[in-house]
């Protein structure tokens, strides 16, 4: 079986289908329920996190339906009923589906996903969103924190083949290059996403020719324009550099053309790199780049650029497309309403771990802006249909540590929740990955400097509207009150 004969409707966990029985079993099907998904913990520590993966989750829900050979699965585990079986068999998405638009930063306990529909499908989708939602929004994150390491440098994302399987290879790429990286090695990440596919030789290739010199001749006959060749193959400074000098100077200017840059793919990057440049310099090769390889992630990169080595860009490969310091991202996904005689009543989770206590309704979330500045002053997360007026002072508090306030003028507010689909239909207009890229990089610049910091980042705050922080306390002293 290839990837193309896998429907992944069923890429579900099985308790969903379990639940889904039940909720139908009970006569619960047609219930409206609502959905958030949000994230705890920012990854590696850092100031914020990038919204990715919403086109995949789109498509998904596009194509939702049962295949035959889907309900002949299920009809052989002997647990579902056949009126539940009918009722996949005519399946229609038809849920309204709210999300922040990808290259969004966004911020512990907020919710970036909101579904609201009839409890089966709003819960059958669980399993996906969190799947495409947490690995393109991790690796988004880990892109940027990377890039911004490079401080201007290109950076290559080249993970493929450390990739945890093809999806995490591919969408891992997408989500790369919405982080901010300028491509990625992974050729059908360009064919399918418009990622711009990047690379130039390999190890093998210096290797399968009698010399080096003759390997790199070869190579700049086929590809003169930026000619790019790997140099530690044998001997960095004895041979490589040396011969991809000669190989500038009798081929690619002869030939009316830029010689591009070498690259170093192991050793004492620092150390090479410093006599790398001494010798392209002197050899008056002073345009030529030098592009670093090798584990690198963003503290091994910060190091290099702090030891003032000559680096004019990385290739990142294992440590960025598996996020290796941060493997996971940890987004969830809660119940926070069903509709009680037509009319939306919010559920909570209470844990004994506060971290762990939910958010309950229906919400939209506002990013509020200074006016003066244009940078954000704080997230406020809301009901879905409360407004904020920034014609008048609006008062801003820690839901956690509520004397914490502060009042606010000239500022605007920005709704983050968008409308996606409506009751089943799709109403959003999906952006270029160029698109989402460039809006990523325009809303972080919106962010204090403060926030992008590596080490103790200034903590951007998400706060409750004062009415969503009453209905959470009320709900949570119903429940103390019930359990006593």
């Amino acid at each position: 079986m290839t990837n193309k004969d896998i429907n992944l409707t069923m890429l579900v966990d099985f308790y969903e289908l379990t639940m889904a029985n039940g909720y139908f079993e009970h006569g619960m099907q047609d219930k409206i329920a609502c959905f958030d998904l949000f994230y705890r913990r920012i990854p590696d520590r850092g100031g914020f996190a990038i919204m990715a993966g919403l086109e995949q989750l789109i498509g998904y829900l596009e194509n939702l339906s049962f295949t035959e050979a889907d309900i002949t699965y299920l009809r052989n585990r002997n647990i579902f009923s056949e009126g539940f079986l009918s009722y996949l068999e005519n399946f229609k998405f038809c849920c309204d589906v709210y999300a922040i638009p990808e290259g969004t930063p966004i911020f512990p306990g907020e919710p970036i996903v909101t579904i609201k529909g009839p409890i089966i499908q709003a819960q059958f989708i669980e399993t996906i969103a969190l799947l495409y939602i947490n690995h393109q929004s991790l690796i988004a994150t880990k892109a940027n924190r990377i890039v911004r390491a490079a401080d201007g440098r290109s950076v290559i994302e080249m993970g493929a083949r450390r990739a945890q399987g093809s999806d995490g290879a591919v969408l891992g790429a997408r989500a790369a290059y919405i982080g901010g990286t300028d491509g990625s090695s992974c050729t059908i990440a360009d064919s399918l996403y418009g990622v711009p596919a990047l690379g130039t030789m390999a190890h093998s290739w210096v290797q399968s020719f009698d010399t080096e010199y003759e390997a790199f001749e070869k190579y700049a006959e086929l590809y003169p324009n930026k000619c790019t060749l790997l140099v530690d193959t044998y001997d960095t400074l004895k041979s490589g550099i040396p011969n991809a000098i000669k190989i500038f100077a009798e081929h690619i200017i002869p030939g009316g053309y830029e010689p591009g840059a070498i690259r170093i793919d192991s050793g004492d990057a620092a150390y090479l790199s410093k006599k790398a440049r001494a010798m392209l310099d002197e050899a008056g090769l002073t345009t030529t780049r030098i592009i670093i390889s090798n584990s690198l992630d963003e503290y091994t990169i910060k190091d290099l650029l702090i030891q003032q080595a000559p680096i004019d860009g990385f290739g990142v490969g294992e440590r960025l497309i598996t996020s290796k310091t941060e493997p996971v991202f940890g987004g969830v996904y809660k119940l926070v309403a069903t509709e009680e005689n037509g009319v939306m009543t919010p559920k909570i989770k209470i844990s004994n771990n506060p971290e762990k206590v939910t958010t309950p309704g229906f919400k939209q979330v506002h990013r509020l802006f200074n006016k003066a500045t244009n940078k954000a002053i704080a997230d406020v997360i809301t009901l879905f249909d409360e407004e904020i007026d920034t014609s008048q002072p609006y008062t801003i508090f820690d839901p956690n540590h509520t004397w914490k306030r502060q009042v606010i003028t000239n500022f605007e507010a920005i709704k983050l929740l968008q409308p996606i689909f409506q009751q089943g239909q799709l109403v959003y207009q999906k952006p270029t990955i160029e698109g989402i890229r460039n809006y990523s990089k325009k809303e972080l610049g919106k962010l204090w400097e403060e926030s992008l910091r590596f080490e103790r980042p200034h903590k951007y705050y998400v706060d409750l509207s004062q009415n969503l922080w009453d209905l959470k306390d009320k709900l949570l002293k119903q429940h103390s009150k019930s359990s006593s």
